[in-house]
């Protein structure tokens, strides 16, 4: 006798389809008919950008959940859509790929170095997913144990900074300061960089802060601008469809934070490198800010340009348009 999937789900999504649900008692199965069968089975979500493709008794598969209620109580035509139709969300796009991987077997499978569990863990709450918010919970709190030094030298956000390394100077009080332990002598073995500072740790900044990494970070960019008859008078000005970001993984994050669009290398390690984030908003000054706030400066830039004629744009034959790639070197010491 074969058994109906249950609350738990099988490897494939999990839920109960119309066929088998036909003999359940109880109203929710009277009340989700209406739903399933206005359905397809075969559903396409855009989640913040992200297009997923998936069964719709995958998305049903954890009752009582927000999808459960959106695609099981509710008719498709209550739902937003997108422009090509498609079942919209706004939520994190990335992030959902996961939610997506818990609803077809209810585990809770993660990359080896996964930055995000605290993000993640918002969007199973906001999903309704209260199992998964609870393993993601338990699995902060695990990670919050070990060691606070890394191997690239950065801390953990909810650990004390260690005490200064033998043979490194530590940060020399202000004339007239305190005294005790701050005031103390430096160690003899103590050394000085070459500009005359102080020689700190890496996880110290010069300015005292703390956990500054120092390194470098390239913006690239690829524009577009057509000129007219006119020259500047009929002049389309500056067009930027993306901006990518390359360098270290956890120097990025640093400085761009949410705004970072990490869709397309999502499971990179925070020590390795990367040349395929891109940001989620195309204003260069935006992210020359974020730059300068964090403490980096400009150390090169370089760029190549390409014309040609546009008549397809819908002005004179002779209107030029112009493309360029132009890449941006920033650097913290």
């Amino acid at each position: 006798m074969a058994l109906a999937d249950s609350a738990r789900g099988l490897p494939n999504g999990g839920g109960v389809s119309p066929a088998a649900g036909s003999g359940a008692a109880g109203s929710g199965a009277a009340a989700a008919a209406g739903g399933w069968s206005s359905f397809p089975e075969i559903v396409e979500l855009n989640v913040g950008g992200q297009v997923y493709v998936t069964r719709r008794c995958t998305v049903v598969s954890v009752r009582d959940s927000l999808l459960w209620r959106m695609f099981s109580q509710q008719q498709p035509s209550e739902l937003p859509r997108d422009s090509k139709g498609r079942f919209f969300l706004d939520r994190d796009g990335f992030l959902f790929r996961y939610i997506l991987d818990y609803l077809r077997d209810l585990q809770l499978v993660l990359p080896e170095h996964f930055p995000e569990r605290s993000r993640l863990q918002r969007e199973a709450e906001y999903f309704q997913l209260p199992d998964l918010a609870r393993r993601l919970a338990q699995a902060r709190a695990a990670a919050a144990r070990p060691a606070a030094l890394h191997r690239d030298g950065s801390l953990c956000a909810d650990e004390p900074p260690p005490p200064p390394l033998l043979g490194y100077l530590e940060a020399e009080p202000l004339e007239g300061g305190g005294g005790g332990a701050a005031a103390s002598a430096p160690s003899p073995t103590a050394s000085r960089s070459p500009s005359g500072g102080p020689l700190l740790t890496p996880s110290q900044s010069l300015d005292g802060g703390g956990g500054r990494r120092s390194g470098y970070i390239t913006i690239g960019y690829r524009g577009s601008y057509t000129i007219g008859r006119e020259a500047q008078a009929d002049a389309k000005f500056r067009r930027v469809a993306r901006i990518t970001v390359c360098g270290k993984t956890a120097l990025a994050k640093e400085v761009f934070g949410e705004t970072l669009n990490e869709s397309r290398d999502p499971d990179r390690p925070p020590e390795r490198y990367t040349a395929r984030y891109y940001l989620k908003f195309n204003f260069l000054e935006q992210a020359f800010d974020r730059l300068s706030e964090a403490g980096f400066r400009m150390a090169a830039c370089s760029s190549t340009g390409t014309c040609a004629f546009a008549p397809e744009q819908g002005g004179p034959a002779d209107d030029k348009i112009w493309t360029s790639y132009t890449e941006y070197v920033f650097c913290r010491d």
